[in-house]
C-alpha cells in the first residue's frame, strides 16, 4: 500500500494548530523594569517640582514686607511654606508615578500580584530619581537647611565671645568708646581747683602740649594716651569679671584729673560705668543665644517637615503608578 508523499493544505493547517496547542516552550521573558518609563516620570516630576518651588518662592517673597505691621507674620509664612512643600510633593510625585506606570511595557507573563508590585516599584523609582535630580538642582537650598542646624550649635557656644568682642572695641565709634567717653564727662557746677605754685616762685609757662594735670579743663579728646590706656584696661578683663581695685584706682585718678571730681567720686563713676558695660554685654549674649536657639529650632522643624513631605511624595508616586499601570493593561 502506497502512502501519499504530500500533505494537503487542510491537514497541514490542522497539524500546525495542534502543535500550537501543545507547545510547552516558555514564553519570551521581558524585563521587569522599564527604565524608559521611570526616566520619563522622574523628568516630569522634577520639572513640575521645580516650577512649583519657584512659584512658591515668588508668592512667599510677595507676601512678606520689611515694614512693621505689613505682610504676613513669621508663623504664617512658616506654616504656608510647609503646606506648599507638601502640595508640591503630592502633585509632582503623583504625576511622575502615574507616567511611570502608564508608559511601562505590558507584562503578559506576570501574575496580578506581581504586576501590582512592579507598578509600585516603578512609581517609587520614579520618585527617587526625581528627588535626586531636584536635590542636585537645589543643593544650596538643602545645604542651608541642614547646615543651619549645625551652625546654630556653634553660634550658641560662640555667641558670648562674639558679643564680648564687639563690646570691647575701643576705636572711635566702637561700643566701648562710648563708655570710655562717659568716664570723662564733666558734671555741671564742678570747677577744678586752680593750679598753685610754691611760695617765692613765679608761675612758669610750659610750651609742652597740655596734659591732664596741666590743663584739667581741656577736652579729653586731646589726649589719646589716656583713652587708649583705659580702653586696654577694660578690654583686658573682657567685661566678664569684676574690675580689680588697683585698676579702679588708676582709672579713677585719670578721671579725677580730667573732670575735677574727687578720687572717691571718680572711682564710683568708674565702677558704675563698668557695671553698665557688663550689663550690656550680658544682654548682647542673651540675644545671641536666643537668636541661635531660634535658628536651631527653625532648622530642625524645616528638616522634619521636609522629611514628612518626601515620604508623602514617595507614597503618592507609588500609588499613582498602580493606577497608571492598571489603565495601561486595561
Amino acid at each position: 500500500m502506497a502512502f501519499p508523499t504530500t500533505l494537503s493544505a487542510e491537514s497541514t493547517h490542522t497539524g500546525r494548530v495542534l502543535d500550537d496547542a501543545y507547545d510547552v516552550r516558555p514564553p519570551r521573558s521581558t524585563s521587569a523594569v522599564s527604565w524608559g518609563a521611570i526616566a520619563a516620570g522622574a523628568a516630569a516630576a522634577a520639572a513640575l517640582s521645580l516650577i512649583l518651588l519657584i512659584l512658591g518662592v515668588g508668592l512667599g517673597l510677595s507676601s512678606v514686607s520689611p515694614w512693621t505691621g505689613a505682610g504676613v507674620t513669621a508663623t504664617t509664612l512658616g506654616v504656608t511654606t510647609i503646606v506648599w512643600l507638601t502640595v508640591t510633593q503630592l502633585l509632582a510625585s503623583g504625576m511622575g508615578g502615574y507616567l511611570a506606570g502608564r508608559l511601562r511595557t505590558k507584562w503578559a507573563d506576570a501574575q496580578a500580584d506581581e504586576v501590582y508590585f512592579r507598578d509600585t516599584a516603578h512609581g517609587f523609582l520614579a520618585w527617587a530619581v526625581s528627588s535626586l535630580a531636584t536635590a542636585a538642582l537645589l543643593t544650596s537650598v538643602i545645604g542651608s537647611i541642614v547646615g543651619g542646624g549645625v551652625q546654630a550649635g556653634a553660634t550658641v557656644a560662640g555667641g558670648a565671645a562674639v558679643a564680648a568682642t564687639g563690646m570691647v572695641q575701643s576705636e572711635e565709634g566702637g561700643s566701648m568708646a562710648y563708655f570710655v567717653d562717659t568716664l570723662f564727662r564733666r558734671d555741671a557746677g564742678v570747677v577744678s581747683a586752680p593750679a598753685t605754685t610754691a611760695p617765692g616762685t613765679e608761675p612758669t609757662t610750659s610750651t609742652a602740649a597740655p596734659g591732664p594735670s596741666a590743663d584739667p579743663a581741656g577736652s579729653y579728646l586731646d589726649n589719646e594716651r589716656e583713652l587708649a590706656e583705659i580702653g586696654r584696661i577694660l578690654a583686658f578683663h573682657n567685661l566678664s569679671e569684676p574690675l580689680p581695685e588697683d585698676d579702679v584706682r588708676h582709672v579713677g585718678q585719670l578721671v579725677a584729673q580730667r573732670t575735677g571730681l574727687s578720687q572717691a567720686d571718680a572711682e564710683k563713676r568708674v565702677t558704675d560705668t563698668y557695671a553698665r558695660a557688663q550689663s550690656q554685654v550680658r544682654e548682647a549674649e542673651t540675644d545671641a543665644r536666643a537668636a541661635a536657639d531660634a535658628a536651631r529650632k527653625a532648622s530642625a522643624t524645616a528638616a522634619l517637615w521636609l522629611f514628612v513631605s518626601l515620604l508623602i511624595g514617595a507614597f503618592c508616586a507609588s500609588l499613582a503608578a498602580t493606577f497608571g499601570g492598571r489603565q495601561r493593561d486595561a
